[in-house]
């Protein structure tokens, strides 16, 4: 581990405290009286922050990133936000000495020097309590239940989140030992790491179960010699649930550091757990890594050190010039910020170096700085040694395994010579401190590399032999031998390679290359050597000649395939590269460095982790191939490739007439039978006769049969078909069928594929062929069972234009779902509705293609109606609203109130679904506004551009003013109120109302008008003002609720200036119609209603007021006005009555008395379909007859929709054909 300084700076007040933000991007430091705000990332203050008054103690950030809170001297605690600004203050009665937030509840924590507070967002006050002595620290568990509260008198104080004390720890060296720094290990998984860790020794060899990272397939066992124990992983799987009651024992570990110069850990019982750690310094801040696996600790010895979880001192990180007040690791990092005394900020980077060895399928690394792990890459089972001191250097080699501490060297043999064995066992210590760059193990010696020295050392630690090199030793290796003359590879920085034996003083020069040596591998029969220079390429040597076989650039690490001489493989570029020979390399994408080749797994290397990569030996096997080296082919079959490749190995040997190779490749694959070796072998060189005799010796017929079938020898083939097994005689026929296709004769094809039941097949070559008859003799052949073929057929048939057999076959199997569609398709729709009439649902597939066949054909209105049935609303409305749209461009306006109406109805329809009732119902109310204002403006437009009028003057007159009186807002498109206004004009002067004739005009003269009407409004103009300035009276409308005459332009629009009563026209001369409309009282249904005004009850009679009397000679009349007038009125007419100069509409309101009144044939009812309520209208002149029509609810004078009905053959509003009888 080394550190490395990233930034510095320095201010001129000490650094009590400091906190990060959780994301790590900033870094809040107490410094005097403010707070310092600075850039993780290059050291920058961002901003100091003034609000405290004294100095600052203390500072801390909740988890969330939300807000961070600061303490001071000056009795006060300030709350600040993640924007830099100060929300909340509050104060205690002395000095703040620390803060921190709940991890979980992010509730606050502040501590003085006599009592602590808690406080959260959610609450306006602070919770405070009193404290024995003087508070210095504390700190929350990783659950948030408890707060640990470390005092002067050196008590340690746990409380749960109310304050209360739960657990009381006291230190033995009491006030002279003050509590300085407590933490709790962040980690919630140490529970079985703590238990066994009392008493033990260090060469104790302990796998952990509950490592997470440690995965195992084997069940725990235990072996014991000389005191150590080793044991091998369980798997486990991960578990949140309590593992027992304790369990909250175990996950939460305090690490405590006081004045008394000690480090030590307690559980959350106040258990203490090991023994106190000399420290020989004044801790001043302790602090965990994010994972909780180090400990950071500084104080009066100047420096940061590290340490592990449990204790064990591991290095420095930085030294400094003063106290270290603080220091604190950057969350989810490896970087560290230390605050000194006289105001020094330092920012390091701690990098962890990768301590590790490898010896074939052994991998050992250092993990937690303190522990090794073993794995077996081959069985992935991995073995932790637990050393509990800083592991230096790690070497291996078979049985042996060395680990360097700081202060010794343990070497670790395995208790048996089992290759899977991975229970290791002390051997020796070596009870000296060394330095070295490089550690290396044999069988009875250990090796230390130091620069350019290499000493060899028994394992009591006495120096048996020493070599000195001319350059830096840059790579070692041990590459094997008989044991205590084990030989060692050995790289030099100035180029030069030696073989250097153990027991030997000598060094043997190898080679001399003119670059630095960075890796080394020597081949299985050390007869080559490759070497990766410090220019990242790969040079393979041969030892004894020293002459250079071939190079390869981008290189980082080399391995020779420990099973097969010539192959070796480099990494290198994010690539794998395999060479065998002296062929072109083989690359496949691979991070890391190659370590080991052994057989068809290749060891790597990425970053901390040491995976084995199965590769495929195929391509060189195929390289090898390529050049008929099949010997040299089948060795590195025999490392490993697939049975296809082997398959092709075998062929490939018997072409090349290598029978020897292609014997062993069939062995290996178990076969032992002559006969059918030899068998192959006249097949290949064309002796098929002799072939088939031995096939059938051998019992393999069906070997004969193929060959024989693969030639097209089909009359020889079937003498092999044996007791006649139908499925080989099908498969004979048509693999014959197959080659009579090949060989162009389909008709041939054909019949056989029918005989052997290959439908598909004879139906695809119909098919492409063009052969309706055969193809409708194989559908009628067919069983209906047999859908795939059928729908082939039917397929074939629709390509093949004849849609008849299609129908045939797609009735045959029963797939309605295809008829439709080629009915569809076909454009055969009477055949296709009587279809869907029989089974609705299709009408979606049908109808909704037919709707796209009307609008193609520009059969708008029957392709919106097909829409519609087929209940594809969206589409229906859209081609309305089109529609409608032309309509006006085109100045069809009666077409355009059609279709508005149409649009309505639709809306109307939608609007059931209540999701949409809303939306739907306001457009309702206006498609129907705009049908009414363009079925009015057809008469106008057809007067202003046609030469003659096919309109009263009265009623083109009512129709410009209902126009205007509607006209308040917008102006619809197409609607002109020049033409309206000129109509109006026009029609006023004829009729006399000159008055309103004049209003026109004048209203004109401020629009811009055509050309054509210039002349004729200029003239106009003129003209009326000769005319007296009134309008008739026989023109003036008449209010039928309250009696009032109406001007004949009303600011209000179309209601009653008096009552507000809307009036109602009719829809053809756009008179007042002599109708009210009046309201049900509340809890009358429609269906009440109308059965009560059918009941018609009758009316009381007038008793007559005339009296006759008669004498001898003559008779008298006599009116007698005594009588008292009973029940003239009716009960309707008295509803009409309403409060006079309210500005409200007060509608009529009847009662259940008032409906019996009322005779049939008075009321008219608008029954709108639902969600809409009915209106009711009561006619107030029985004897003029309106008439009201079904379908659209436009009312009409009787006589005039006769009239209509006669010329149009329908409504003149929603076109319904007199014969249909309505919704």
């Amino acid at each position: 581990m080394r550190a490395v300084l990233t930034w510095r700076d320095k201010v001129e007040q000490c650094i009590y405290d400091l906190a990060f933000k959780p994301d790590g991007s900033q870094l809040i430091l107490a410094a005097g009286n403010r707070l310092l705000v600075y850039d993780t990332s290059d050291g920058t203050l961002l901003q100091p922050l003034k609000g405290h008054k004294d100095t600052v103690y203390c500072v801390a950030y909740a988890k969330d990133g939300q807000r961070f809170a600061s303490g001071s001297a000056d009795k006060s605690v300030i709350i600040w936000t993640s924007k830099l600004e100060g929300i909340l203050k509050y104060t205690h009665n002395d000095s703040i000495q620390c803060v921190s937030y709940n991890p979980v509840t992010h509730q606050l924590a502040s501590c003085s020097s006599n009592d602590f507070g808690l406080w959260s967002h959610e609450q306006k006050s602070v919770s405070k309590h009193k404290a024995s002595s003087k508070i210095t620290c504390c700190s929350w568990t990783n659950d948030g239940q408890y707060l640990a509260l470390g005092m002067f008198n050196g008590i340690i104080s746990i409380r749960n989140k109310s304050g209360e004390e739960k657990v009381k720890i006291e230190r033995p060296g009491g006030s002279l030992s003050p509590i300085w720094s407590i933490s709790w290990n962040p980690s919630s998984r140490w529970e079985n790491f703590w238990m066994n860790r009392e008493n033990e020794d260090a060469e104790e060899v302990i796998v952990n179960k509950y490592f997470q990272e440690i995965p195992s397939t084997l069940k725990s066992t235990v072996y014991s010699s000389q005191g150590s124990e080793a044991e091998e992983e369980e798997p486990e799987e991960e578990d949140d649930s309590p593992r027992d009651d304790n369990s909250e024992e175990h996950n939460d570990i305090m690490a405590v550091a006081d004045w008394g110069q000690k480090l030590s850990f307690y559980q959350l019982s106040g258990k203490q757990i090991g023994k106190d750690r000399s420290l020989n310094f004044d801790p001043c801040c302790i602090s965990y890594f994010s994972k909780g696996e180090y400990i950071l600790l500084g104080g009066s010895d100047k420096q940061v050190s590290l340490f592990t979880k449990d204790g064990v001192r591991l290095g420095t990180v930085g030294e400094q010039n003063s106290w270290v007040w603080t220091c604190k690791v950057k969350p989810e990092s490896n970087y560290v910020v230390v605050g000194c005394q006289d105001g020094t900020i330092s920012f390091y980077q701690l990098i962890f170096s990768t301590v590790h060895g490898l010896y074939k399928n052994r991998y050992a690394y250092r993990d937690s700085m303190t522990d090794v792990i073993v794995q077996h890459l081959i069985t992935e089972q991995k073995v932790r040694i637990k050393c509990k001191d800083l592991v230096k250097k790690i070497a291996i080699y078979k049985n042996r395994l060395a680990i360097q501490l700081p202060e010794k060297i343990l070497i670790y043999e395995l208790y048996s010579d089992d290759s899977s064995d991975m229970h290791y066992r002390v051997k020796e210590k070596i009870v000296k401190k060394f330095e070295c760059n490089l550690l290396v193990v044999c069988a009875n010696h250990i090796i230390l590399c130091q620069e350019k020295r290499l000493q060899c050392l028994s394992f009591n630690g006495v120096k048996e032999r020493e070599w000195q090199m001319e350059s830096l030793i840059r790579y070692i290796k041990v590459i094997g031998g008989p044991p205590g003359r084990e030989g060692l590879l050995v790289g030099l920085k100035n180029g030069q390679i030696l073989k250097i034996f153990v027991d030997n003083l000598f060094a043997i020069v190898l080679l001399k290359q003119a670059t630095a040596v960075r890796c080394l591998d020597m081949s299985a029969s050390r007869n080559k050597l490759a070497v990766v220079d410090e220019n990242d390429t790969c040079l393979v040597y041969d030892i004894h000649s020293k002459e250079l076989l071939f190079q390869e650039p981008n290189a980082n690490s080399v391995a020779w395939n420990t099973q097969c001489e010539d192959m070796l493989c480099f990494s290198g570029g994010g690539y794998l590269n395999i060479k065998a020979s002296t062929f072109p390399v083989h690359q496949q994408k691979l991070q890391g460095f190659v370590v080991g080749y052994n057989g068809s797994k290749i060891f790597c290397l990425h970053v901390f982790s040491m995976s084995a990569v199965e590769v495929p030996q195929s391509a060189p096997m195929y390289q090898y191939l390529d050049r008929k080296m099949y010997k040299e082919a089948y060795q590195i079959a025999c490392l490993g490739v697939t049975d296809a490749d082997w398959r092709e190995l075998a062929m490939e040997a018997l072409e090349g007439l290598e029978f020897e190779t292609a014997k062993k490749e069939r062995k290996k694959r178990g076969e032992t039978n002559n006969d059918l070796f030899l068998a192959d072998v006249f097949s290949y060189q064309g002796k098929f006769h002799e072939a088939a005799k031995l096939y059938k010796r051998s019992g393999h017929e069906n070997l004969a049969l193929d060959m024989y079938t693969d030639l097209c020898m089909f009359e020889y083939a079937k003498d092999f078909l044996g007791s006649g097994d139908p499925k080989e005689t099908k498969m004979l026929i048509t693999k014959q069928a197959d080659w009579a296709r090949n060989i162009n004769e389909p008709k041939a094809a054909v019949e056989m594929y029918i005989s052997a039941g290959e439908h598909v097949k004879a139906i695809e070559i119909s098919g492409s062929h063009g052969w309706v008859d055969m193809l409708i003799d194989i559908a009628r052949r067919l069983d209906k069972a047999e859908r795939e073929p059928l729908l082939l057929c039917a397929d074939y048939f629709k390509k093949l234009d004849n849609s008849g057999y299609a129908a045939e076959t797609y009735l045959k199997i029963g797939d309605l779902k295809s008829l439709v569609q080629l009915h569809v398709e076909t454009q055969r729709w009477d055949e296709a509705f009587a279809l869907g009439e029989k089974h609705p649902e299709f009408k979606v597939d049908i109808y909704v293609p037919y709707a796209q066949w009307l609008a193609e054909n520009d059969r708008f209105e029957e392709a919106q109606k097909a829409f519609h049935k087929a209940g594809r609303q969206g589409e229906a409305v859209r081609v309305l609203e089109q529609l409608t749209h032309n309509a006006v461009v085109e100045s069809r306006f009666s077409d355009a109130a059609y279709y508005y109406w149409m649009l309505s109805m639709q809306c109307l329809d939608i609007a059931q679904d209540p999701a949409q009732k809303d939306a739907m119902l306001s457009k309702f109310h206006h498609f129907q506004h705009l049908a009414e204002l363009y079925h009015g403006y057809h008469a106008i437009q057809r007067y202003t551009e046609e030469p003659f009028s096919f309109h009263l003057p009265e009623t083109l007159f009512n129709i410009s003013r209902f126009l205007l009186h509607s006209l308040t807002k917008d102006t619809p498109l197409g609607i002109s109120k020049v033409n309206t206004l000129f109509t109006l004009a026009k029609q006023s002067k004829a009729l006399g109302a000159y008055k309103l004739a004049r209003h026109a005009y004048d209203k004109l003269q401020g629009l811009q008008i055509p050309a054509r009407f210039q002349k004729s409004i200029e003239l106009g103009s003129l003209t009326i003002r000769s005319k007296p300035f009134h309008d008739s009276e026989e023109l003036v409308p008449l209010c039928y609720r309250c009696s009032t005459n109406n001007p004949l332009l009303n600011n209000l629009g179309n209601v009653c200036i008096n009552c507000r009563q809307p009036f109602v026209f009719s829809a053809s001369s756009y008179e007042v119609l002599h109708l009210v409309e009046f309201y049900l009282e509340e809890g009358i249904t429609d269906e009440e209603a109308v059965s009560l005004i059918d009941l018609e009850a009758p009316r009381p009679k007038r008793e007559n007021k005339w009296q006759e009397i008669t004498s001898n000679n003559s008779q008298t009349l006599r009116l007698d006005e005594t009588m008292d007038s009973m029940g003239d009125d009716d009960p309707f007419t008295a509803k009409l009555s309403f409060e006079q100069g309210g500005s409200e509409f007060v509608p009529v309101v009847v009662s259940r008395s008032v409906l019996r009144s009322m005779s049939r044939r008075d009321v008219l009812i608008k029954r709108w379909p639902p969600p809409l309520q009915w209106q009711y209208f009561r006619s107030l002149l029985p004897d003029a007859s309106i008439t009201m029509c079904p379908s659209c609810f436009q009312m009409f004078h009787s006589e005039d929709y006769e009239l209509l009905v006669l010329q149009h053959t329908c409504c003149p509003y929603c076109r319904r054909p007199i014969d249909d009888p309505g919704p």
